[in-house]
């Protein structure tokens, strides 16, 4: 049974935003409201659904009970309660689920940064092959990338390559990805055929907004440069690179890609607020540490979360021990949902032993 004070406060706390959101709030205040409003109204919904349920379940055990009932009106009454118990079971579980500990940030975008790690040349190439993955599983899920900053390798690939990846839920099935990701290969610069070990770092931040982070200008240190390195013709000719330090927390972020300043400034804002962001959810999780133990991956970056084996085609997941035998499908983003699912699913299972609810 599902506790019916949590119901009830639910059922409550839905009352008390719809009432305020015909009320004049402020532009933020009204962001929040209405994101908290549209995530309880499907959960208000079944709570609503499953008590109907249950107050037709205890006609229903009535009139079977009544020893004026007719045969043939107790055989319906005997049906239907079944149909009933099936209904209140689904209804139950469904909210079970509902009333997880939410992330506040799964609705949102997500930054995807994917870095070179060990193994020089091949580790640049193979962060290239990750980030192209991310892009195509992507387009899959009707999302769309814009590459904020990238940092190209010598023999192709990328040394690091910062994304936006903006649609609904982007950083919820994408959170699980942030981690050390290792791959074994015959690099292209091998000529002897041996198999060699590299890996690509990935970190993924939720997207964050003026409503999820406010960044004063007097914390901000704007300089402007020349852009250097690769990057067309008009480099070294214009100060269109930002760099932006953030003087309380230290954090510096920089951006070059584009011939515009007031855009690269805009991205690197963009890029700040999400580092900002995922800084405090840092220092909630810890704070939280016991509660999460035991979860799918802890989200630090030097973890090794999973294993990419082209001799034998394969990708291993080291934190559920989930092995696909289809690499290729993987990289084509395709396959790559099999790893995602399995993991959100594993990290559910995980909250709801926790909360008690598993049964």
């Amino acid at each position: 049974m599902l506790p019916a004070a949590r119901l009830d406060a639910l059922i409550s706390r839905y009352a008390t935003l719809e009432s305020e959101l015909s009320t004049a709030l402020g532009r933020n205040a009204f962001v929040q409201a209405s994101r908290e409003f549209a995530e309880l109204k499907p959960v208000v919904a079944s709570v609503r659904e499953l008590r109907a349920a249950e107050a037709d379940l205890a006609e229903v055990e009535a009139l079977i009970a009544d020893a004026k009932t007719e045969p043939d009106m107790a055989r319906l009454a005997a049906q239907e309660k079944s149909e009933l118990g099936e209904r209140i079971a689904r209804l139950e579980a469904e909210l079970r689920q509902a009333l997880l500990p939410k992330d506040a940030a799964d609705e949102h975008g997500a930054i995807l940064e994917v870095r070179a790690g060990t193994g020089g040349d091949e580790a640049a190439l193979f962060a290239g092959d990750l980030f192209r993955m991310y892009e195509r599983y992507a387009a899959l899920q009707g999302w769309k990338v814009e590459v904020l900053s990238a940092n190209e390798g010598a023999m192709g690939g990328f040394k690091e390559i910062i994304a936006a990846v903006r649609g609904r839920r982007a950083y919820a099935k994408l959170k699980f990805e942030s981690g050390v990701h290792r791959v074994q290969r015959v690099p292209r610069t091998e000529a002897s055929g041996r198999i060699h070990t590299s890996a690509a770092t990935v970190a993924v931040l939720p997207e964050a907004g003026e409503v999820d982070v406010k960044v004063n200008d007097a914390d901000l240190k704007i300089e402007t440069m020349r852009a250097g390195g690769a990057g067309g013709q008009h480099v070294n000719k214009t100060e269109s690179a930002v760099r932006i330090t953030h003087i309380p927390s230290g954090i510096v972020v920089g951006v070059q890609d584009e011939r515009s300043q007031h855009r690269n400034k805009a991205r690197a804002l963009e890029l700040l607020r999400a580092r900002l962001y995922d800084l405090e959810r840092q220092k909630l999780d810890q704070e939280r540490a016991a509660e999460r133990k035991g979860l799918v991956g802890s989200g630090d970056r030097s973890e090794r979360i999973r294993t990419y084996n082209f001799p034998q085609a394969r990708v291993t997941d080291h934190r559920i021990g989930l092995t696909l035998h289809k690499l290729p499908q993987v990289l084509e983003g395709e396959a790559l949902g099999e790893l995602v699912d399995a993991l959100v699913e594993d990290h559910q299972a995980a909250l709801l032993s926790e909360s008690g609810m598993g049964t």
